[in-house]
Order: C-alpha cells, then structure tokens, then sequence
C-alpha cells in the first residue's frame, strides 16, 4: 500500500495528466450577455448566441460561465450592469442592441466587446468603420436597406403618401433610420410624420398623436416600441391604420407585414465571432458584419383588422402567412 506522499505525489500527477489531456477549448471561460430591453428580437439574438457556443463545446456550468442581464430599457441600469459585467473580467461580453454596446464600450477598452442588433455601429460610435476596429469592439449590425421597406410599403399600399414613425429620439438606431427615410420617401411621392416616445410607456400616446395623420405607420427596430407593440396594434385596429414592420416578430404581434432580419440567424452569426475571441483572436482584427437574411412575413388577421387587403403576389412570395 502507497504511503500518504506516494498517494498524494500519485493523484498529482494524474490529474496533471488528465488537464494535459484536455482539449484547449475546454478550459474555463466566461461570456457576458447585456441586452437593453428583452422581447421576441432580442431574445432570439441571446439565444442564437448560446446555441453557437454549445455547438463549439462551451456548455454552461461546465466549462463555460454564462451570465446575462436585462437592463428592461433603462440606459443608467445598462451602465451599472456594463460595469459590474467589466469587473468580472469576462472573456468576452456581447452588448445587445445599441444603447447595451454603447454602456459597455463606456465602460471598458480592454475587455473584448461584440455588438449585435446594432443598426448603425459607425454613428453609434462603437466603431469608426466596416473594416477591423483594432480596438476591444467588433459585431454584427442589424442594418436594413431602407429602400426595400419603402418598396413593401408601395406594394401593400400603393396610395399612402404620409408614412407615420414613433420612435426614441434616445436611441441612435432609431434616430439613424428617422433621418434617413426624411430623405428616402420624399423621392417615391412620399412624407414622414415622426412622434417621438422616448419611453416604452410613451408608445401608446405617440401612437394616438398619428391618428388621423398618416395614412400608414412603419416600426423601425426602436427597442422601446417593439417592447409595447400590442399599445401600437390597438391604435391600429382602433383606427384602422395600416402597421408595417422592419421586425417579423411583430408581424405575430398584429403588424401587416415585415420585411426582416432573422434575429436568431443574427444570434449565431454574433456567436461565431464569440467563439473567434475565446479561441484566442482579438476583435479588433475581427471586421464588423452585417447579415441580408432577410424574411417577409405577412398576418392577413391583422390586416383585415386594419382595413387593409394585401396583394396576391406580396403573399405569394412570402416566407410566412398568418391567416
């Protein structure tokens, strides 16, 4: 029998073995999830996000810490969790949607950051262009062409000539969009009439201001109006107002139709770039992306609520009718 050195000289030396056998991969590591608000879009990036790392062997409570948090929209809650998220000292953190990113670039330059759902990173100022950052920052944009929403609304609804927005003036994704539609709608015959609702409470009340004004509401990805999409479908139900998505989960909610990213393509897309950074890339030779998976989906039920009879071929050619 051993002596209790030999023994312990033993397990030693076999558990030394054991961790040299281990696949690098498998070592500990730890990724921080901060999203600003949660409903359909977003959650589907955080679990798009997770479904990537499972795939690549970081499975939660094994070897891989997950944390996440919702800031429920609040901007100074976003900062607070950004910093206590730094503190941790994560491998890396990924910031859900614009205000979350910017709470974590505020909050860190060290700590590897990768935005998703971001409309527009450049004029956020996560990063200063497309191409690799060389900073802590990289991610995926959730960036539409504006040109093929107008389309849609056109296609749907082809006498509209004043196209209503509510959104947070807050938010640079929204206000990126509400600039860039002043000066993309006058060219297809076209104006914009904005309510701004720099709350989520405040969406409904911005809604009512529209009324009567516009004779269709288009919903951007403005994270404070997709938390309260249903006080928008009443409006337009109550008003018979047309209401067309830039987010197909709002199209189940009671929009009329959407032309949208898939968010949970959007999810894996940024948990690809995770997986990079834990296996020992820097993002900052990681260039930003965007995706162009997009799907059109269409609720027929809404529509008939709002007035509206959508075209044969827009049906035809969507990706999902709700009848």
């Amino acid at each position: 029998m051993p002596t209790p050195f030999r023994l312990t000289a033993w397990a030693g030396s076999a558990l030394f073995a054991v961790a040299c056998a281990m696949p690098a991969f498998a070592q500990d590591k730890s990724v921080a999830v901060l999203a600003i608000v949660e409903h359909p879009a977003l959650d589907s990036v955080r679990d798009g996000v997770r479904e990537v790392l499972a795939e690549a062997g970081y499975e939660e409570g094994k070897n891989l810490r997950w944390q996440y948090q919702s800031a429920q929209g609040n901007v100074g809650t976003a900062a607070q969790i950004a910093r206590k998220f730094v503190g941790d000292k994560p491998d890396a953190i990924v910031g859900i949607a614009t205000p979350a990113a910017q709470a974590v670039v505020a909050a860190t330059r060290s700590v590897p950051l990768v935005y998703s759902a971001v409309t527009d990173p450049i004029a956020a100022q996560l990063v200063p262009g497309w191409e690799p950052s060389g900073t802590n920052v990289t991610g995926v944009s959730d960036e539409l062409a504006l040109e093929r929403q107008i389309e849609l609304i056109k296609e749907i609804l082809p006498d509209a000539k004043r196209v209503g927005m509510v959104y947070n003036p807050g938010e640079a994704n929204s206000a990126v969009v509400v600039r860039q539609m002043k000066e993309l709608l006058p060219k297809h015959g076209m104006t914009l009439v904005e309510a701004a609702a720099p709350r989520t409470v405040d969406v409904g009340s911005a809604a009512g201001r529209l009324a009567g004004k516009v004779d269709v509401i288009y919903t951007s990805t403005d994270n404070n109006v997709v938390s309260a999409y249903e006080a928008l479908v009443k409006m337009g139900n109550d008003t018979d107002t047309p209401l067309i998505a830039a987010d197909t989960d709002s199209v189940k909610r009671g929009a009329i139709a959407a032309l949208g990213l898939n968010y949970k393509d959007l999810g894996r897309q940024t948990g690809a770039i995770v997986v990079r950074i834990l296996k020992g890339e820097k993002p900052g030779d990681i260039a930003s992306a965007r995706s162009d998976n997009v799907d059109l989906f269409v609720n027929l039920r809404a529509a008939q609520a709002q007035g509206v009879e959508v075209p044969q071929a827009v049906i035809d050619k969507a990706t999902e009718v709700i009848r």
